[in-house]
């Protein structure tokens, strides 16, 4: 709870091809040293990758990819008494959000591949197929709250 003001949320405008507010959020978790151009171009040649292999719009295949990685459920510790219970709570769509972007490109850096456009495409279609590491990682965060759903009374 902030003892000052509530802090706005900075408005994100969207991206220049597609018009999507998604897509600019993207290259906004994926840039690094704030090199946007070159971060678009990765997306742009990966979903032209994506349109090239499906032949289905790129930009519902991205949206449903993410739609196939975003956690429901997670764990995070609490400390009762003496012992540690990792108790399952629901996530904010925010953080949902931010958590599915974040498993997309950090297990596409980790691909092997050609280019990152190539890596982000190739994990992007496995996203889609509900396959792939970060379909995993959600899979595996879900098992792990379904295991420890008998702490779920000391959800705060």
């Amino acid at each position: 709870m902030p003892r000052g003001k509530i802090t706005q949320r900075k408005k994100i405008e969207p991206d220049p091809k597609y018009r999507s507010l998604v897509i600019s959020k993207f290259v906004n978790r994926m840039m690094l040293q704030g090199k946007r151009s070159a971060c678009l171009s990765i997306i742009y040649k990966s979903l032209d990758i994506i349109k090239d292999k499906t032949g289905e719009d790129p930009l519902g295949v991205f949206l449903k990819a993410l739609d196939n990685i975003k956690p429901v459920v997670e764990v995070k510790s609490r400390r009762v008494g003496g012992s540690t219970y990792q108790v399952p709570v629901e996530i904010k769509e925010t953080r949902r959000d931010a958590l599915g972007m974040r498993w997309l490109i950090s297990f596409s850096r980790g691909r092997s591949g050609k280019s990152m456009a190539e890596k982000l495409s190739a994990e992007v279609l496995d996203a889609f197929n509900s396959t792939g590491s970060a379909f995993k990682k959600k899979e595996d965060t879900h098992r792990m709250a379904e295991a420890n759903k008998a702490f779920a009374h000391y959800r705060w």
